[in-house]
């Protein structure tokens, strides 16, 4: 049957790509988590265990059919339902006589004798069902066949949002009642849910798990809400024109922009599966761009594929236009969930993301609190996981922000981006938009002063970075810089993160923190550096400097810590650029407790990044 983004075409394709990472004859198992009509599913049956998942109630039965038809035997039966179907003269005026022939309306989905004839069918398929003269696959294998018998004789034009104005005259031919098309090999093991994928991922143990969701606004509920009608047999109250049964409960948030980028993400956070593997296509809702940052996320780099294939596109007035249409098909091996980390879409300067890896070897066992007491953007405290995480900056305006992303609900957020964007017309080197929008954010009374806003503008400013004077207004210059795709995935990953954890926010100076005592309390300390200077630590900016005082607090704050026995880790640079920090080698050399660590850094930064720690590793 004709069925909107149909893999059928290519099955070769994902047959070859899984062949070459030496996927099959493994006794894997295979997720078909959007598995539509089955084709992929059906195809794979012989190599895979199989597992299935749709939201719509007639797919899951229609695949599942094909992939157990080679069992089907009608045992009990004692005739061939097929020849017994196909008998001239059998009608019953039941609800699709009623509902979608002329029969009983003005709707011409089928003809007044075809529409007769499928309520028969589906009258007595139910009647042989509740009596026991069929089981539940031979069921569904009917069930599935009369679909597939129907699609033969519908008067539409391919999907069943409409009916034909004028019968074309396949629609007016007598139904024939054909088998549901399957390949002939016995599956191996098959299991069917019936849900959002959203709701159950994580509850599916599988080794690949294959996504193939909506691309576009098209819903499938409304496109094919007849044969779920036809399938739940439960006689809706439905739409005067179209006869449609209530779409609400089918309907799709993989498409809707942004909702589906969303999910996307939740799906490879809790997935159980080793392999990904993704169909998809250049006029669909996420851009390869967000695709590809998203798998790599929680993928290994090393292992990403993608396979570029032409393909000829259904359209509607709901597609966007573009010139050339691909399929493209991603795999990536996953990562364990452990090696995960999260990046801050704030572009903190100091910022400790791309150094998380050899951070993480310092960690120590046993934590209950961490206390991110120079928070920042938020990477340290966010990737640590850790019963309760406290963060704290002293610059309140950073920690509102931090604190949005992890309250504000993140569809409702990207929205209000984008309706700034709008708004202000932001794009990027687009100086007087920008200004605009930065004069008017700034003009705003102090209660008034929305953190979606000026993260929205800072989007746009230079190198995306945070700066004020010292009247605390924001005075970042344009930038070359816009809200692109990387950053909606880092949005989406890190909001979506920080929201899983447990999480306390301050803004104080370390002095004034509460900070909880024993061994089971982690600090992390990453204060400024006191022999570089940024605009977040010169004492210009409407907050406190970082000097000699300043370091000097911070080091009798820390002999403190240690006899509270906390556990302490400190980020800091002991020399840059011919410059030593002599007080702090001084500092620790009597204090014995405390440990150095020389740290490779980052990649690009020219100076000896250290760690101090008072435990051991």
């Amino acid at each position: 049957m004709r069925f909107l983004g149909n893999k059928e075409s290519m099955i070769d394709e994902i047959r070859d790509l899984l062949k070459k990472k030496h996927l099959l004859n493994k006794k894997l198992t295979f997720f078909d988590a959007f598995c539509g009509t089955g084709a992929v599913a059906d195809s794979l049956k012989d190599q895979f265990n199989i597992i299935i998942n749709d939201s719509l109630t007639w797919c899951t039965i229609y695949s599942q059919a094909r992939i157990d038809g080679e069992s089907i035997k009608f045992e009990n039966l004692n005739f061939n339902p097929f020849e017994y179907f196909n008998q001239p003269k059998i009608s019953k005026k039941g609800f699709f006589y009623q509902t979608y022939s002329p029969g009983g309306s003005d709707r011409m989905y089928f003809s007044t004798e075809n529409a007769g004839k499928i309520d028969f069918i589906r009258h007595t398929i139910q009647s042989w069902y509740d009596t026991k003269l069929v089981s539940k696959n031979e069921y569904v294998f009917l069930l599935a066949s009369l679909i597939e018998s129907m699609s033969k004789v519908a008067n539409v034009a391919g999907v069943y949002g409409a009916f034909l104005k004028k019968w074309d005259p396949r629609a007016l031919k007598p139904m024939e009642f054909i088998p549901v098309p399957f390949k002939k090999i016995k599956n191996r093991n098959l299991q069917v849910f019936n849900d959002k994928i959203e709701n159950i991922i994580g509850a599916v143990d599988t080794d690949i798990l294959y996504l193939d969701p909506p691309y576009t606004q098209n819903q499938y509920g409304t496109q094919y809400h007849i044969f779920e009608t036809l399938i739940k047999d439960d006689h809706p109250s439905v739409s005067k024109v179209t006869g449609s049964r209530p779409t609400g409960p089918m309907r799709s948030d993989w498409s809707k922009e942004y909702k589906a980028q969303i999910l996307f993400d939740k799906i490879l956070s809790e997935t159980k599966a080793k392999y990904v593997m993704l169909s998809y296509n250049n006029d669909g809702i996420m851009s390869k761009t967000f695709i590809e940052s998203a798998l790599k996320r929680y993928g290994k780099a090393e292992t990403f594929e993608l396979k570029k294939i032409n393909y000829k596109k259904y359209r509607n007035f709901k597609t966007k236009t573009t010139n050339e249409h691909f399929e493209y098909l991603f795999f990536i091996e996953l990562k364990r969930k452990i090696d995960v980390t999260y990046e801050s879409p704030l572009n903190f300067t100091g910022s400790k993301y791309q150094m998380l890896g050899e951070l993480s070897k310092y960690f120590p066992q046993n934590t209950t609190t961490v206390v991110d007491i120079f928070g920042g953007g938020f990477n340290f405290g966010a990737n640590y996981e850790a019963d309760t995480v406290i963060y704290n900056d002293i610059n309140f305006i950073v920690k509102d922000l931090i604190e949005m992303l992890a309250e504000k609900n993140t569809y409702d957020l990207i929205r209000y981006i984008h309706k700034i964007i709008k708004r202000f017309d932001l794009s990027a080197e687009n100086k007087e938009s920008y200004v605009a929008a930065r004069a008017y954010y700034n003009n705003l009374p102090n209660g008034e002063k929305d953190p979606q806003m000026l993260y929205t503008i800072v989007m746009y400013g230079f190198q995306q970075q945070l700066r004020f004077n010292s009247k605390l207004e924001f005075n970042n210059p344009v930038g070359m810089r816009w809200f692109n795709d990387k950053v909606l995935e880092k949005l989406i990953s890190f909001s979506r993160h920080i929201k899983t954890k447990n999480l306390v926010f301050e803004s104080k100076s370390f002095e004034e923190l509460y900070i909880p005592q024993g061994e089971d309390t982690l600090v992390y300390l990453d204060p400024p550096y006191l022999l570089t200077t940024g605009s977040y630590n010169d004492g210009k900016r409407g907050f406190k400097g970082w000097n000699r005082k300043e370091e000097k607090q911070l080091f009798s704050f820390m002999e403190n810590l240690n006899e509270n026995g906390n556990r302490i880790m400190f980020s800091y640079v002991v020399r840059h650029k011919g410059k030593v920090n002599q007080n702090l080698l001084d500092w620790l050399d009597t204090h014995k407790s405390f440990n150095l660590f020389e740290l490779s850094g980052i990649k690009g930064r020219k100076r000896n990044e250290i760690l101090i720690t008072n435990y051991d590793i």
